[in-house]
């Protein structure tokens, strides 16, 4: 028990000054109530109160950064205030986000419903809000907010991800949006889609690992694209199930075809790739 004791206690003397899961999660939460009154545990009705939220969880930011200096380069309350007059392009992207989710869903009653059921929406909204603070070169508090929301809907996007406009997550569980990934305007995916690296070879850090998707593209469940010079060219659709690690033309459409094990017959499963440029 002594040795155990040592090295616990050796343990938690080195472990490294950061913020604790808990709070970064509860200043998350807060931030997506102040964009999303549907997360709030209180109603904003006067635009002072807004204000004064803003600057609330503005100064709860500032403190964070200014006691974890090690987390980022340069000045701590310059970066909160950054984040807070970029916020409203968040909310926008969010917004479209969320009427590309209503638009492709015939499921969806309401947008209501999206913005407080649907767990692509949260996934979604969790990496706008890490990205936007990952841009300013903050580390690990990004990941802690895309890693809490990972552990809620299944969905795991990085923050250093590059996503555009209208992005619609449908289902979601299961879907994994590598570092380096670059995603289009109006692309959607389905459930167990995976955008992921060919190699993980620590050398490839600082490379490109992910695949490049463009606008309007279609990605149905199970498909794998694997990868950083992999493209599938704009107004694509990929099939499910399908495993990608070469880049696709523009218009295209490949999917996989199942046929039946015949032993006295030399047949293999294939994928078909029809190009409609």
């Amino acid at each position: 028990m002594n040795s155990l004791i040592k090295k616990l206690s050796k343990s938690h003397q080195d472990c490294p000054q950061c913020p604790s899961p808990k709070l970064i999660h509860t200043f998350f939460e807060s931030v997506l109530g102040l964009l999303f009154p549907d997360f709030a545990s209180e109603i904003l009705k006067e635009e002072e109160q807004v204000a004064e939220k803003i600057e609330e969880l503005k100064h709860k930011l500032s403190q964070v950064l200014l006691r974890n200096k090690h987390l980022y380069k340069g000045d701590g309350i310059e970066i909160a205030n950054g984040f807070f007059e970029n916020l409203e392009r968040v909310y926008d992207l969010l917004l479209q986000d969320v009427q590309a989710l209503y638009d492709g869903d015939p499921a969806a009653k309401s947008v209501t419903e999206i913005i407080r059921c649907y767990p692509g929406f949260y996934a979604v909204a969790a990496y706008r809000i890490a990205h936007l603070l990952h841009s300013y070169g903050v580390t690990l508090i990004p990941r802690m907010i895309t890693e809490y929301s990972h552990s809620k809907t299944g969905v795991d996007i990085h923050p250093g991800a590059k996503i555009g406009e209208r992005f619609c997550i449908d289902h979601g569980t299961g879907i994994v949006i590598g570092e380096t990934t670059v995603i289009g305007n109006c692309v959607k995916i389905y459930q167990g889609v995976t955008l992921g690296a060919l190699s993980v070879d620590k050398e490839d850090a600082d490379k490109k690992r992910h695949p490049t998707i463009e606008d309007e593209v279609v990605i149905y469940a199970g498909a794998t694209i694997l990868g950083g010079n992999t493209v599938i060219g704009r107004n694509s659709t990929i099939g499910g199930n399908v495993w990608i690690t070469k880049s696709v033309p523009p218009n295209s459409k490949i999917y996989y075809q199942a046929k039946m094990y015949n032993p006295d017959l030399d047949q293999t499963d294939t994928y078909i790739i029809k190009n409609e440029g």
